[in-house]
């Protein structure tokens, strides 16, 4: 586990490059799938993303799932 500090970081860093397009879907649900345990506020929202992803596992997806995608990169590192 991480500080949260540095999970928030990460997490906006994660999302501004899937945004961007520099990031593909795939790494990025390995990063959220490899995330560890948290304590709330931002441990519930890394547990909700992580079933996010499991759920919505296959390609392609379209442009509504992507958007909840960064949805749910952005709550990790929402305060």
């Amino acid at each position: 586990m991480k500080s949260i500090n540095d999970l928030v970081a990460s997490a906006k860093t994660v999302c501004d490059r899937y945004r961007a397009g520099r990031m593909e879907r795939e790494t990025v649900r390995e990063w959220v799938l490899g995330l560890g345990a948290y304590p709330g506020p931002h441990g519930d929202r890394v547990r909700e993303a992580m079933e996010w992803f499991r759920l919505h596992n296959r390609e392609p997806v379209s442009d509504d799932i992507v958007l909840v995608d960064i949805d749910r990169l952005k709550a990790i590192s929402a305060p």
